[in-house]
């Protein structure tokens, strides 16, 4: 770090160890979650990487990463497991916003060139669903979740965002705010 700017090189080296590997192991596989909100155009996220494999596949992944000599750990989550590669944080999803992912989920998706490395990146229909669902009480921050829709709003299929995150109340206020800044259209413009 330097002059209160993080070094983000660890995440990005991390992020090619562990989609090449598993690319070379034909696990099926995706960029999620910052990242891949950042792969298409958003801002570039400080903390970890995230990709999500079907939960059938979640056992077989965590060996091969372990075989290539990565550190994997399960934390007392049962819903993903962590590679650090030199100390770079990896999660690796096998459920999202609770619910178990299908292999079907990882055949939807684009082929994006991440820091060399041509690779699997969830939609950001997708992303921005899950990225919304995963707001709550306790994790309600706005602010940072503005600039993300911001940057990717064109490429977002609102209307599915709406339909899928219709039961969560600080989802449905997230977009009502995106509508009032212009963000995106109003439901009801979109639909005409």
């Amino acid at each position: 770090m330097s002059h209160g700017i993080p070094d983000l090189h660890p995440l990005r080296e991390a992020l090619k160890r562990v989609a090449v590997t598993l690319k070379q192991a034909d696990v099926p596989f995706a960029l999620a979650g910052g990242y891949a909100l950042w792969a298409r155009g958003g801002p570039e996220p400080e903390h970890d990487v995230d990709f999500v494999v079907a939960e059938d596949d979640a056992g077989r992944a965590s060996e091969l990463l372990a075989e290539e000599g990565l550190d994997v750990v399960q934390p007392p989550e049962d819903w993903l497991f962590k590679v650090f590669v030199d100390g770079a944080m990896v999660d690796i999803l096998f459920r999202t916003n609770g619910v178990p992912v299908e292999r079907s989920v990882l055949a939807e998706v684009d082929q994006i060139e991440v820091e060399s490395v041509q690779m699997p990146v969830l939609s950001a229909t997708v992303l921005m669903g899950q990225k919304l669902n995963a707001l709550e009480e306790h994790a309600c921050d706005f602010g940072a979740v503005l600039p993300v829709a911001r940057a990717v709003r064109e490429q977002v299929d609102w209307d599915e965002v709406r339909a899928a995150t219709a039961d969560n109340d600080f989802a449905v206020a997230f977009v009502f705010l995106l509508e009032r800044l212009g963000v995106i259209e109003p439901a009801d413009h979109a639909a005409a």
